[in-house]
């Protein structure tokens, strides 16, 4: 039984097709993340006592990279098994996702990283077919 997967995935939530003996199932999951906020004001501590990261910014930053690692490991968690996995999405999250894949040597089963914008379920679902059933 031959699995394959593509999947749309941005820093707020992953689309997820799977296509098993010619059947299509599509999932979501939620990262529950809110848009990461960077700050600009030079508000970092001048005093070199102070240990680097223990400003608030440093923290928050922290906290949302290990929020991320959590939702990318739940990810490869449901995506694990493939025989192949093909990602798409807008921005940093589809290598972010790779470099994921990566660490639990799972980089083989990568077929293709592709950029694109901001897509419906319908769509994604669509273009994961039209890749894999061609």
């Amino acid at each position: 039984m031959k699995r394959e997967v593509g999947l749309w995935i941005d820093h707020r939530k992953a689309v997820i097709v799977t296509i098993e003996n010619e059947v299509d199932v599509t999932r979501e999951i939620r990262s529950n993340m809110e848009k990461h906020v960077r700050f600009s004001t030079g508000t970092r501590s001048k005093d070199p006592s102070k240990s680097p990261g223990s400003t608030a910014e440093d923290m928050r930053d922290r906290q949302f990279k290990n929020h991320l690692g959590n939702f990318y490991d739940g990810v490869i968690s449901f995506i694990r098994g493939a025989e192949a996995i093909w990602i798409f999405g807008p921005g940093e999250a589809k290598v972010e996702l790779e470099n994921h894949l990566k660490k639990d040597g799972l980089e083989g089963l990568i077929v293709g990283i592709e950029t694109v914008d901001k897509m419906t379920d319908h769509q994604i679902a669509a273009k994961v077919r039209n890749h894999f059933l061609r």
